[in-house]
């Protein structure tokens, strides 16, 4: 038996359906665990594939493929140390969510996740059957539970992996961040920790990365017997730890682990951000992104965080001035541009607008101007945006925030074109939270400069779209922190007008705001994708009818 086991905890960034180039990270790892002299390196859920695999797993030619590189994996731990390692599995007519334990060159176990996550983001039960209840996996006279992520937030399977007498759990995850996941993962797995019944000590390896709308923390640790944090692995980066897992008389220590602070608030908002940009970007092989940069606080953050991303050289940032932006907008647009490095170029779009006005004369001919020819500013900045694209190659970053997307204060084949939306689960009044934020950091968070890279005017003007003479957002919507609030309430806590309103807010706002909220549905649904921060997001999270007459306050 086994009394202490090198370990190294393998927090890594797959691709999905890149299975050569998984296969490929995962071999790299391996090789530096044998150089290590370790006896097991552990990858997160789904690595081979990548997670979330979404109805990819529905093509058997992925799923073999998969399999094909299991086997390839597996005939290099003949002189290395064993892998643990998430992939999916076909059996019989089943397909299942597996975890595989390959070692001295062959497919030593298998075991298939039990519970099927199917709320919020997560939909496995379209795409996998669930397994049987696990049995323990007997290896090197140890006897280890493997709940593989939805496994051990749940009382079942863990509690089976004690009563067969789990000396430890190892658990493989593909677990997204939000913003509430520390206090969600603390209080969901002390709970296995019972001095008396419970396991020794829980080892658990998380996926890190960006993936369309989601972004994985990584944060891997090990808690030993006593249910302590022993290890902790970098937040947003990828690591490969090594750590001596020990057996005493008490249960299972460690020694030599890694030893990282809890990234959370303002930071964690930030750095999700960033990284959920920079590998949608480099994931899906763009060059760089271009943006209209237009003066106001939400292109200043987005060009902010896209340099931190990607870094300055790969975002180009443009300003497109009509007849109604102000000299202020000028200077604070090339102001914040040049303090975050980026290419800054000024294309004038009113002769476009021009175009299209003469253009639709006849058809407007006795009609009075209204947003109709407000949004046609917009529309030409965003043609003249996706021809940048089209020409050159970076992706259009648009630069709407959540309060807006509720409310629909943004256009359609306008300002909400673009490939990706980093803002998009960000409220307004959150957005200045985070210039501020951002310019009081004395190290760089990510790929761009340090400092003050939003100009503090641009933070603290009234916010304009400028698409007539002297307007602010206020004509058209409340202060943003009063919408906020309403925001928060009627999206995050599904609560009804009726309660806010008895609550005290103003009975016209409320209605107002949720009549809005649910008219804009049809522009979300052809909104760019954007990462999930807080409680729910638009999108994978919150799933309204387009066509819904309902109204909590009616």
């Amino acid at each position: 038996m086994a009394d202490r086991l090198k370990i190294v905890s393998a927090q890594l960034n797959p691709v999905v359906g890149d299975v050569a180039g998984n296969l490929a990270k995962a071999r790299a790892a391996h090789a530096e665990a044998r150089a290590r002299q370790a006896d097991l390196v552990i990858f997160p859920e789904m690595f081979l594939m990548g997670y979330p695999p979404e109805d990819l797993v529905l093509k058997p030619a992925a799923v073999k493929a998969c399999a094909d590189a299991l086997d390839t994996l597996a005939g290099e731990t003949r002189d290395g140390p064993a892998v643990l390692i998430g992939l999916p599995w076909k059996q019989g007519r089943k397909l299942h969510n597996a975890v595989a334990l390959l070692d001295e060159g062959h497919l030593h176990a298998l075991r298939f996740k039990y519970e099927l996550p199917n709320y919020a983001v997560f939909d496995e039960k379209r795409v996998f059957d669930a397994g049987p209840i696990p049995e323990i996996v007997k290896w090197r006279g140890l006897k280890i539970g493997l709940p593989i992520c939805e496994d051990i937030w749940l009382d079942t399977v863990p509690n089976a992996l004690i009563e067969q007498g789990a000396d430890f759990f190892i658990s493989i995850n593909g677990s997204p961040w939000r913003r509430s996941i520390e206090t969600e993962r603390w209080d969901a797995f002390s709970r296995w920790f019972d001095p008396w019944q419970g396991p020794k000590g829980l080892i658990f390896v998380n996926q890190v990365g960006g993936q369309d709308e989601l972004v994985f923390d990584g944060a891997s640790f090990v808690r030993d017997s006593k249910g302590e944090e022993a290890q902790r692995l970098p937040a947003f980066e990828e690591c490969l730890d090594t750590f001596d897992w020990i057996r005493t008389d008490g249960g299972w220590v460690t020694a030599g682990t890694r030893r990282e602070p809890a990234v959370t608030g303002l930071e964690a908002d930030w750095k999700a951000m960033v990284k959920a940009l920079a590998d949608y970007v480099n994931k899906n092989r763009f060059p760089g992104v271009v943006l209209g940069m237009s003066g106001g606080v939400d292109s200043a953050i987005s060009c902010a965080i896209a340099a931190d991303a990607l870094g300055a050289d790969r975002v180009w940032a443009v300003m497109m001035p009509s007849k109604y932006t102000s000299q202020e907008s000028l200077e604070d647009a090339k102001a914040c541009a040049e303090r975050l490095g980026v290419r800054y170029d000024i294309i004038d779009v009113e002769p476009t607008i021009e175009s299209f006005n003469a253009v639709l004369a006849p058809s407007f001919q006795g009609t009075k101007p209204n947003e109709t020819e407000e949004n046609l500013q917009s529309r030409s900045r965003g043609v003249i945006l996706m021809a940048l694209s089209n020409k050159f190659g970076p992706m259009v970053l648009s630069t709407g925030n959540k309060s807006e997307m509720a409310v629909g204060y943004a256009t359609l084949y306008g300002d909400m074109n673009g490939g990706y939306n980093a803002l998009k689960d960000i409220y307004k009044t959150e957005v200045f939270e985070l210039c501020r934020w951002r310019n009081a950091c004395e190290s760089s968070p990510g790929l761009g400069p340090v400092g003050e890279v939003i100009p503090e005017r641009i933070i603290t003007k009234p916010p304009s779209a400028e698409l007539r003479e002297d307007q602010t957002d206020q004509d058209s919507l409340p202060e943003y922190d009063v919408l906020d609030a309403i925001l928060f309430a009627l999206i995050e806590e599904e609560r009804g007008a009726d309660e806010l309103i008895a609550e005290g807010h103003d009975a016209e706002t409320v209605r107002r705001v949720e009549n809005l909220l649910y008219r804009a549905e049809y522009k979300r649904r052809q909104a760019p994708p954007g990462v999930k921060i807080g409680h729910k997001n638009f999108g994978r999270d919150r799933r309204y009818p387009i066509t819904n007459r309902f109204r909590a306050s009616d």
